[in-house]
């Protein structure tokens, strides 16, 4: 536990500077290295955040899609080739008819995405010309990105793809005859025994749910305000992202995967692979699987994989690292807050532990 005070200090100091606010697990297997909760839930009545804390995941969310849809591959009622706008009876829509479940699941279907990240296009400017109130149910997406011209044909370059989640969510409902929220809750998080995991409105009040608040600064970096995000994104998760967890049950629900517990032995090791090369960096290739995202080195040495997600108010992600069994768990309830901190715990945690 040599890095614990440091990692304290370093977490203080953060807080002291309006930077982070949240919870923090690490662990090595199943032994806990690191537990801490720092910040605020809500800022307005200086409730801080514990361990206990639900923190909306963003774009982590995509990993429970991912296994809903392979659970349904695992039954048969799916296949990675099946053809998604036949099955979900989209044919008057412009989108390809080549999309399959594959071509969603690696973000390479190439359909434009409501907000286009990798162009670098807000998803809360999204919700400025239309009320988030109005987007509850999965299908209600459907109107922002149907339309919009393919970046490139399926099969043909790989972009990172929200949308492409929303209809493997549409699947997830067509095919097993429940609504997206209900078979993740039951097949899922009651699965893996996540007790604290669920979907929680933002306009309704709910027990141990972290506010999303971002500060607003002057030009020499003064806090002067906090701007809530509640204008943001929809009021309930979706497909795409919005679950709540804690840093404790997204460990958990990794470790379950990782253990077979949710998956077959076939899909549990496709889900663990990377599959596509998303791009390649100087001395490591980004590839992405059936939702994770593979730090790659060499010929096919894997030293990390991990989701990551982000929104006005909202930061996770979860690394893990195969040759030292750590597993890193950031969430925070600042859009900025995760970010740093995953740097300065490799360097500390990772990079010093023996392999």
């Amino acid at each position: 536990m040599r890095f614990a005070r440091v990692l304290d200090d370093y977490f203080r100091h953060l807080v002291a500077k309006d930077l982070f606010s949240g919870a923090v697990l690490i662990t090595q297997g199943e032994s806990r290295l690191y537990a801490r909760a720092f910040g605020y839930a809500s800022r307005a009545w200086r409730v801080p955040n514990t361990l206990d804390t639900r923190f909306d995941t963003a774009s982590i969310t995509k990993l429970f899609t991912a296994i809903a849809t392979l659970q349904l591959i695992d039954r048969g009622l799916l296949a990675f080739d099946t053809p998604v706008v036949e099955r979900l009876h989209l044919e008057d829509t412009p989108l390809s008819k080549d999309i399959t479940v594959s071509h969603l699941l690696t973000h390479t279907s190439g359909i434009g995405d409501d907000a286009d990240e990798e162009a670098g296009e807000r998803y809360e400017d999204v919700w400025k010309a239309k009320p988030n109130y109005s987007v509850v149910e999965t299908r209600d997406f459907l109107p922002q990105f149907v339309n919009k011209p393919a970046n490139f044909s399926p099969g043909q370059g790989c972009r990172y793809c929200n949308c492409g989640f929303i209809l493997l969510g549409l699947l997830i409902e067509s095919v097993s005859g429940m609504k997206y929220r209900d078979y993740v809750s039951t097949h899922i998080f009651t699965r893996v025994g996540m007790p604290d995991s669920d979907f929680f409105r933002m306009d309704r009040a709910s027990h141990n749910v972290a506010e999303g608040c971002d500060p607003s600064r002057d030009a020499a970096g003064t806090v002067v305000g906090w701007q809530r995000n509640i204008y943001s994104f929809p009021p309930i998760g979706s497909p795409d992202g919005g679950a709540h967890v804690t840093v404790a049950d997204l460990d958990l629900f990794l470790r379950a995967v990782r253990a077979g517990k949710l998956l077959s032995p076939a899909l549990t090791s496709a889900f663990l692979s990377p599959q596509v090369v998303h791009r390649t960096r100087d001395t490591w290739t980004e590839m992405y699987g059936y939702g994770l995202q593979f730090r790659v080195e060499g010929p096919g040495k894997v030293v990390c994989y991990e989701k990551d997600g982000i929104n006005a108010g909202v930061s996770g992600i979860i690394s893990h690292y195969p040759d030292q069994n750590i597993t890193v768990t950031l969430l925070s309830n600042m859009e900025d807050g995760v970010w740093d901190p995953i740097d300065r715990i490799h360097e500390l945690v990772v990079d010093s532990q023996p392999t």
